[in-house]
Parts: C-alpha cells; sequence; structure tokens
C-alpha cells in the first residue's frame, strides 16, 4: 500500500509536449507509472509519446479515469493549470514548478478550498513509491520498496535520504515532495496524518529546512495526535544567514523559525532528530528496531 499515488493510478500530464513534460513523462512511463494522456492547449487531437493529447482537462477527464495530474507549466501559467485540474476534479494534483506567483497560489488555495483535490506542491520533486510508480522528478536508482515514509521539502537531500534508508535495508513505503514555496498544498502534518493511517508504513523520516513555520505545526499536530510510529527529523539550513533566502523561494532564516527553533519544537513533540544529515538512515533504523523491542516487551 502507498499514499496518494499507487501502481494503479492513472496518469494525465499537463504541459506533456514542453521539454520538461517530454523528458519526465518519458522517465515516469519507463518506470512503468500508468501515464494514460496530456494536455497542451491548441495540440488537441496530436498523439505524444505515443500518447493523446488534449486541449483542457475536463476534456481529458471525459475521455479517461484520471486519479492524478502532474504540472509541468512555466510559473505564469502554472496557477491556471491547477485551478484548472481542480475544477476538472482531479483527486490528486502535483505541481513540480516553482516560483509560481504568490498572487496565483492565492487564488489556488482559495479554489481547493471544499474542492475534491489534494494539491501536491509547487515545486514539489513529486511522488514516488518504489515499485508502484513515479509522479515527478525523483531519482529512483537508490530506491527500494520498504516500510519507511518520507516526507521532505529538499529535492537534493531526498536522494541522499532515500539512499540512505535502502543501505539500511528498510527501503520506502512513498516518498512525498511537499515542495519548497511558500505557499503549498499538502503540508507535513497532512502529509504525516496519511502516513500514520498507512498499515504498510512503520515510520517516517521528515526533511526539513529553514523558512515557513510547517515542522513547527508539524509539532504541534505530533505533540497532539501522538501517533505510534517513530518520527525521525532533520532541519538544514542551521548555518544560513539571517533575514537571506535561500535556494527554494520559501527558504528564509528568520527567527523564531530558523532551523534551530524548528528543531526545538520537533524535539519537544518527542520526534528524534538526526544529528547529521549523513545519518538519518542509522538514526531511523535504531528508531524502529527500539520501537519494536518496546512492542515485544508489551506483547
Amino acid at each position: 500500500m502507498s499514499i496518494l499515488a499507487g501502481s494503479q493510478s492513472r496518469v494525465l500530464v499537463q504541459g506533456m509536449t514542453g521539454w520538461a513534460g517530454r523528458h519526465y513523462s518519458s522517465s515516469m512511463l519507463d518506470y512503468g507509472t500508468k501515464v494514460v494522456a496530456g494536455v497542451t492547449p491548441g495540440k488537441a487531437g496530436m498523439r505524444f509519446l505515443d500518447l493523446p493529447i488534449y486541449g483542457d482537462v475536463a476534456t481529458a477527464t471525459r475521455e479517461h479515469r484520471i486519479d492524478v495530474s502532474i504540472v509541468f507549466v512555466p510559473p505564469d501559467h502554472a496557477g491556471a493549470a491547477m485551478i484548472e485540474a481542480i475544477e476538472a476534479e482531479v483527486p490528486v494534483i502535483v505541481t513540480v514548478t516553482e516560483r509560481v506567483p504568490l498572487h496565483d497560489m492565492l487564488k489556488v488555495r482559495a479554489a481547493l478550498a471544499g474542492s475534491r483535490s489534494t494539491l501536491v506542491g509547487p515545486n514539489s520533486q513529486g511522488i514516488l513509491s518504489p515499485g508502484q510508480c513515479k509522479i515527478g522528478v525523483m531519482a529512483t536508482a537508490s530506491a527500494r520498496p520498504g516500510r519507511v515514509g518520507v516526507i521532505s521539502r529538499s529535492a537534493s537531500l531526498t536522494s541522499e535520504v532515500i539512499a540512505q534508508i535502502s543501505a539500511a535495508g528498510l527501503g520506502q513505503s512513498t516518498t512525498v515532495g511537499i515542495g519548497g514555496d511558500p505557499i503549498c498544498g499538502l503540508t507535513m502534518h497532512d502529509c504525516l496524518s496519511l502516513f500514520s493511517k498507512d498499515r504498510d508504513t512503520d515510520g517516517v523520516v521528515v526533511i526539513g529546512e529553514i523558512g515557513g513555520s510547517q515542522e513547527e505545526e508539524l509539532a504541534d499536530f505530533i505533540a497532539e495526535a501522538r501517533p505510534k510510529m517513530p518520527i525521525v527529523a532533520t532541519v538544514v539550513g542551521r548555518c544560513a544567514p539571517p533575514k537571506r533566502r535561500m535556494g527554494h523561494a520559501g527558504a528564509f532564516a528568520a527567527a523564531p523559525s530558523d532551523a534551530d527553533g524548528k528543531i526545538r519544537a520537533l524535539e519537544r513533540a518527542g520526534v528524534t532528530i538526526a544529528p547529521s544529515p549523513h545519518l538519518i538512515g542509522e538514526t531511523i533504523r535504531n528508531a524502529l528496531r527500539h520501537a519494536d523491542g518496546a512492542a515485544s516487551q508489551v506483547a
């Protein structure tokens, strides 16, 4: 079992005929993901990668069952593309596009309210359920099926963490890149809530970074919900200079939401903090062993 998407998910690619859409659609198809169609305004009726292209999402959803849409659309049009998918009631929308204008994302957030859609992103590296589906731009060479969920704001560190978890003999149930832009859809605590209900996820790794308040909100959720599975976290950006954006549009060091403040909040909620990013695999392995030992003593 996985969260958000799995082996039977049928995927629509918005912006398939652009360079990024073509490149990553080919990669997703090669992985075995069920990409069924694409959308590019003005190109309805053509075939691309041997798949039908439609002029809009509504038409595509009338012709195919669509479970997930992935958006490879430039920033100035990405907001409209997301709203189009929301209005077509696509269940899960993954947006890879980075730096979508904030006013556009406010409109997207308003469209999401009360809708049937869940948005992952923008600035998301996607969803990866090893052996089932890849929806996005994540590297897959080190990914292995397993029982550790991964929630990440950092694309590059995600690849490193996946490799560590696989090397530790654990593997991943699903990895979700929630994105690094200031306004996004699915949050860290939304994602953890999904993992806590997944019978095939035994533990979760959280990759946080400076900027925003998602890690603090996650800590509040954990303190209240007290999920039974072990949770390991790292927060990068401890050496970032204050009041300077670092990489992602949403990565902005400003007290009290700097890296140390986020780490303290997570520790107070009972999260295990990895001593260093290069020790995440070892830390989640030890946390799972400790949890198994405690469960055996109770039994």
